[in-house]
């Protein structure tokens, strides 16, 4: 029996949620809550496998709700129910902990099987949720290698020869030999790339190499 917190403001939303829930003897809902407030209460009171949380809620909203569940009773598994399907939200969820993300249009087979998901320890997303996530991590992989491209443009070629090597993960000892340099020259080298870079160290710079497609 997988025992179920619902939280939603709306009375005629979570009725029918119950409903859905209720068709399905493995599923338990052992407290419902009308705000976020109540929600983290109820949660620390039952401590069910999963709380079922609305984003819009009164008092408090469901994100800090989750927050709060995740980091008060981290036995709970927090699945986000919503009409929204913002990629702001679905990081605001993911980020404080949530482990699943459904959209209330969605088939109710998802909701079953985000459920089963988080009640086990793992993650969710419905297809429509998933498909912008990775959007997303696309679009912020384009948007780090055009930044990598150029910081790295603008070195200047001994500089780039040498961000390759390090990149490589060739110590400077080793990198002196390849380009037939005193190692101190290389120490100096180094130190300008990081600067240029905007990066802390040699392991920041060497994510920039391979961004830029130097190594």
């Amino acid at each position: 029996m997988i025992r179920i917190l619902l939280a939603e403001d709306e009375p005629l939303t979570r009725a029918g949620i119950r409903a859905v829930l209720s068709g399905d003897p493995e599923f338990e809902v052992v407290a419902e809550a009308g705000n976020g407030r109540e929600a983290v209460e109820l949660a620390r009171a039952h401590r069910p496998e999963v709380a079922l949380l609305d984003i819009v809620m009164p008092v408090l909203d469901g994100l800090t709700a989750a927050a709060e569940i995740t980091r008060t009773v981290p036995e709970t598994g927090v699945l986000m129910l919503t009409t929204f399907s913002a990629d702001e939200h679905i990081a605001a969820a993911l980020d404080g902990g949530a482990r699943g993300f459904l959209l209330k249009s969605g088939d109710p087979r998802e909701l079953f099987a985000g459920i089963r998901a988080v009640a086990g320890g793992a993650a969710f997303l419905s297809p429509t949720v998933a498909h912008r996530v990775i959007q997303q991590v696309k679009a912020d992989r384009l948007t780090s290698a055009a930044r990598a491209r150029r910081l790295v443009g603008e070195l200047t070629p001994r500089e780039r020869e040498v961000l390759a090597l390090v990149g490589a993960g060739l110590p400077n000892a080793e990198i002196a030999r390849r380009l037939h340099v005193v190692e101190g020259t290389v120490k100096v080298f180094v130190t300008s790339i990081l600067r240029r870079l905007e990066v802390a160290n040699r392991v920041q710079a060497a994510i920039v190499a391979h961004e830029a497609g130097l190594v």
